[in-house]
């Protein structure tokens, strides 16, 4: 596979090499094949990525002829001894012509600011060699002149003396860091990137590892660090090779964000305004992109992993990350001010109801009923805000689904994580560029009929599907469940009877509005409080009709009491006291006991 900066690497499985492979035996074995194909003449005139290649090469062809099987590390740090020693060969010859010269400073030596000697061959520095199976350096520390590599029955090891690092290379262990300049970052990421772009095989790089190629990126810009006479401190020269393979693998400058667990939400305004949502609040970060392209650069590779496109013919997008993050794109001419990214978090720790209850988002009485609510297969609509918790919340309640159920999830940007083992999960699918192939919520609610489900999952019911869902619902998918947007329970009835006319059905509104209360059994309203905090404010059951009105009835109500000296709300989870509408249906999985109980 061609490689970067003229390099080739293979991109084969390992293999573990065939007991009794001796390092040393393998290098001598293959030391006078390298001498005699490689003509002294040739060291000096090549690359050092060129000179690796020839020596690759001829040790592909030997290890083949051998049938001996070495994986890509242990092959690669092979040829990098070996390319070290016919370096050090030519520097030896050299070394008569160097003395001759030092004074200019010809012949590869050149004097530092403070006049001390670099070593160098061919205006390249000499990588220092990796033991057989361990990693490479990051990034690839430059040696001095001093550097000595020596073959043992361990190994290839390599010491050497303290000398300063060749123009802007990596410090010497034992010296101390500068603290990294944002400043010069930003400086030779203007003048390195265009010249590295130049020099890689971008469609290559994208099939590496993030390891290799963060392992390639750096090497190339130690030598357009030389080449251009920057000078970077390590700490310098390893933040500018995160940035470059965040760029060519990852989100770019949003990496760091989404690293840190602290951050649940990544709001992109444009190129230079960027917020992040930590513990309920806003923040604003000092993460910028270049330009607009920029940011669309990024916006385009998230879209593309998912087979969808943002453009200005379709310039609105629902995506998600490969961790299962939801992401949504607004670009111009819609997004005023430049692209637009809006990225909710995967969480990586599993929300339970449990731990809900150590973080006071519910009482344990209100886990209870909740519990007993999932088990006993109650049809459940969770209601709430933006960002108030309710993919959470469905998360943890579908904990209490049956492990032996059929499950089909069904969500415009999958998002879901249930545990069981039996879950089918669909997602929908925009038209194409001629407006064709469009596969909406309804389509796949529709289809999920016939697919034979226990339970049907709705990620968000947004419009006409609410139909669908509520017809799912009456005809024996009993304990399916799904989030709407509403402030409260009564504002979430109301909005399903609103979507259901979406779908053009010309029904009269008790009509309507039996059909739900058939097909709802509970509504749980999820807030995001002033304080930051996500709780379960109101627990309610649908009881029935009364005339053309739905009835419903609290469970429990969450009550607002003040505010303590840190700014954190004060409140207390109140129970009504009521006889739940669904305690026979409990009784019916002998779980009527406990709700009793839990609702005292």
């Amino acid at each position: 596979m061609a490689l970067l900066g003229g390099r080739s690497r293979g991109n084969e499985p390992e293999a573990a090499p065939p007991s009794g492979n001796n390092t040393v035996s393998l290098v001598a074995q293959i030391k006078p094949i390298i001498h005699s194909g490689v003509d002294p003449a040739m060291v000096e005139s090549l690359k050092r990525g060129d000179l690796a290649g020839r020596v690759k090469s001829l040790v592909g062809d030997y290890l083949r002829k051998e049938g001996i099987k070495l994986n890509m590390l242990e092959e690669r740090n092979l040829v990098t001894v070996l390319v070290n020693e016919l370096l050090d060969k030519a520097t030896e010859a050299q070394a008569p012509a160097q003395s001759a010269d030092a004074v200019g400073g010809r012949n590869g030596t050149k004097s530092g600011p403070e006049g001390a000697p670099r070593a160098q061959v061919n205006g390249r520095a000499q990588a220092a060699p990796t033991p057989v199976g361990q990693a490479a350096p990051y990034p690839p520390q430059t040696p001095n002149s001093s550097t000595r590599v020596s073959i043992s029955a361990k190994g290839i090891e390599t010491t050497s003396n303290a000398a300063p690092a060749v123009n802007g290379g990596a410090a010497p262990a034992d010296e101390p860091s500068t603290a990294t300049s944002h400043d010069s970052i930003d400086r030779a990421l203007e003048r390195l990137r265009p010249v590295l772009m130049e020099r890689i095989d971008v469609a290559a790089a994208a099939k590496l590892s993030r390891a290799v190629l963060a392992d390639e990126v750096a090497e190339i810009c130690q030598e357009i660090l030389r080449e251009e006479k920057l000078h970077l401190n390590t700490l310098e020269q390893r933040d500018l090779v995160t940035i470059l393979v965040n760029d060519m693998l990852g989100l770019g400058p949003l990496e760091p964000l989404l690293a840190d667990d602290a951050v649940t939400d990544i709001l992109v305004n444009g190129p230079k305004q960027t917020y992040v949502e930590r513990k309920g609040k806003l923040e604003l970060t000092d993460v910028t992109f270049r330009d607009n392209a920029h940011v669309m650069q990024i916006c385009t590779r998230i879209v593309s992993a998912i087979g969808r496109r943002v453009d200005e013919s379709s310039p609105l997008c629902d995506a998600r990350l490969a961790d299962g993050s939801r992401v949504n794109i607004a670009i111009p001419p819609l997004a005023l001010d430049g692209p637009s990214i809006s990225i909710r978090k995967f969480a990586k720790q599993k929300i339970t109801l449990d731990k809900m209850v150590s973080q006071a988002n519910i009482s344990a009485p209100m886990a209870t009923v909740l519990q007993i609510a999932g088990r006993a297969r109650l049809n459940i609509l969770i209601s709430g805000g933006t960002g108030s918790g309710k993919t959470t919340l469905l998360n943890a309640m579908s904990r209490q689904i049956d492990s032996a159920e059929r499950i089909v999830t069904i969500e415009d940007a999958a998002e879901l994580q249930l545990q069981q083992p039996h879950v089918v999960r669909m997602e929908t699918r925009p038209a194409n560029l001629e407006g064709e192939g469009e596969v909406t919520m309804r389509d796949l609610v529709k289809n999920s009929l016939r697919m034979r489900p226990d339970r049907i999952i709705l990620g968000e019911v947004l419009s006409s599907e609410a139909v669908d869902m509520l017809q799912a619902m009456n005809t024996g998918h009993e304990g399916s469940m799904c989030t709407i947007h509403a402030n409260n329970p009564r504002e979430a009835l109301t909005r399903l009877e609103n979507m259901i006319g979406m779908a053009g059905i010309n029904l009269p509104s008790k009509a309507v509005r039996t059909q739900i209360a058939s097909a709802v059994d509970m509504i749980i309203q999820v807030s995001r409080m002033r304080d930051g905090m996500r709780r379960i404010t109101h627990i309610a059951e649908v009881v029935g009709m009364e005339g053309d009105i739905i009835t419903t009835q609290e469970l429990f109500v969450y009550k607002f009491e003040g505010e303590d000296n840190n700014g954190m709300l004060v409140g207390r989870f109140e129970p009504s006291g009521l006889r739940p509408h669904f305690s026979e249906k409990a009784a019916y999985f002998g779980l009527d006991r406990p709700l009793m109980e839990a609702i005292g």
